[in-house]
């Protein structure tokens, strides 16, 4: 068989080569895929980059694309004081659940590619110098899903925070609760609320930033009880998506709906902060915690 020619020898000239596939060869040599995306709001084509250097919020119209938890802890919280705990908890299929594929091999290929172990990290660490504790959900970890271990680490950070009287900070992006664990994860919804009421009736603090999206079982629990509530620009928000919605009501939905914009309006947010500015609102509403009635644990 022939030796074939490298890329950069072809040639239009070339008796096998079409100037058409010849341009799309030379397209694909000069523009490496991934380098260049698209704006899920404007449409715009936006250098790679660009959006990561500028916190992965598009320069034309400032849409704030979902960000990877990492990204966020990173972005959040003070060089060299993260410390991140309940990391070593795994999932179970008590429910032995396949689809094609079997649930704990998704939840393996998942784990190789975040790096994680499960959808929400939690930890400790300081925004500008106020200690908090620190709960992210990761939307590329099976869409930010909720399940027991979910349920589990959120519950386990509201019980941290009391014990060590500091504010609990969560930031959610989620698809809502994991169908893969059935009823055991939509049990996950009582038992965040319960642990957050329990903070709460402590005198403990907890800030929710809702991003994009928030969406299912988590906006109906953890993510809308909590003391504040924030979130980014144009993050989708909501139980049933607007397209189930207006399927089901046969009618067009109002503009905007569902958006941050809109529940804003409407009372369901307190505010909506850009990802630039939200270290230094976080820190602001942390300060007004300094009241709680928790009392610091007592030294022995």
């Amino acid at each position: 068989m022939a030796e074939q020619p490298k890329d950069d020898e072809l040639r239009p000239s070339d008796p096998n080569l079409s100037e058409t596939r010849f341009a799309r060869l030379r397209k694909k040599k000069d523009m490496p895929g991934g380098l260049w995306l698209k704006c899920e709001s404007c449409s715009s084509m936006i250098y790679r980059k660009e959006l990561e250097e500028k916190g992965r919020v598009c320069p034309s119209c400032e849409f704030h694309f979902t960000l990877p938890g990492r990204e966020r802890v990173v972005m959040t919280i003070d060089e060299g004081t993260w410390e991140e705990r309940f990391a070593e908890i795994t999932t179970l299929d008590r429910l032995k659940f396949n689809d094609n594929t079997p649930y704990l091999d998704k939840v393996e290929k998942a784990r190789a590619r975040t790096k994680q172990n499960e959808a929400l990290i939690c930890g400790t660490g300081k925004i500008l110098g106020r200690d908090v504790v620190l709960a992210v959900l990761d939307f590329s970890f099976l869409g930010g899903s909720m399940g027991e271990v979910v349920g589990e680490k959120i519950a386990l950070a509201a019980e941290l925070a009391q014990a060590a009287a500091l504010p609990l900070v969560i930031f959610t992006g989620s698809g809502g609760a994991r169908m893969h664990e059935g009823v055991l994860s939509l049990m996950q919804m009582a038992k965040t609320c319960a642990a957050l009421a329990e903070l709460n009736d402590a005198g403990g603090y907890s800030i929710c930033v809702m991003t994009h999206p928030t969406t299912g079982g988590v906006t109906a629990s953890f993510a809308s009880v909590c003391d504040i509530t924030l979130a980014e620009p144009g993050a989708l928000i909501g139980f049933a998506g607007p397209r189930v919605i207006a399927t089901t009501l046969k009618q067009e939905l109002p503009a905007g709906f569902q958006r941050a914009e809109f529940l804003l309006e409407k009372g369901q947010i307190d505010a909506i902060v850009k990802r630039v500015d939200m270290k230094q609102k976080l820190a602001k509403l942390i300060d007004f915690a300094k009241g709680s009635r928790i009392a610091a644990p007592a030294a022995e």
